[in-house]
């Protein structure tokens, strides 16, 4: 059962996989195991931000929490779109790729979406930055020699 809760603390948008892996460590999940389920968790939810979130916005605004939280995020990625006018989709990348507070695969689906940029290509540059992202936070919290030795080398 701990590789659903690692799966869903990597949905969440506050966690994401900078929370999951490191529980996934604290509960002696194989790194790759942690790995792999932090990233497919971390993704599962983009695909439906990216599609829907034009259609859900209107609703988001009207919801007394949730709006609230929604123009607080969004006051949040203006702040750090600079990096990806810069650089364009590779600069959606580098930004979801930074494990640290307000990056990740959410804020960056919400740059994407704010930007108009094209939702499949997005996607794709988002799961690089997940990829990215999931890599540093692993090594950070399992360190080289631990990943190394954990894997099944044969």
């Amino acid at each position: 059962m701990e590789w659903l809760k690692i799966l869903l603390i990597s949905m969440f948008p506050f966690s994401e996989l900078r929370g999951a892996i490191p529980y996934a460590a604290l509960m002696n999940i194989n790194p790759l195991e942690a790995y792999l389920l932090a990233v497919v968790g971390n993704f599962l939810p983009i695909p439906l931000l990216l599609f829907l979130l034009h259609k859900a916005e209107t609703l988001i605004k009207r919801i007394p929490l949730l709006g609230d939280a929604y123009v607080f995020f969004v006051r949040r990625v203006e702040k750090k779109r600079e990096i990806v006018e810069k650089y364009g989709y590779l600069g959606l990348t580098l930004f979801v790729a930074v494990p640290l507070p307000v990056t990740g695969a959410w804020t960056g689906s919400l740059m994407a979406f704010l930007m108009h940029l094209d939702r499949k290509k997005s996607m794709i540059f988002i799961f690089i930055g997940i990829l990215i992202a999931g890599s540093i936070v692993l090594t950070v919290t399992y360190g080289i020699f631990g990943i190394i030795k954990m894997l099944p080398l044969y």
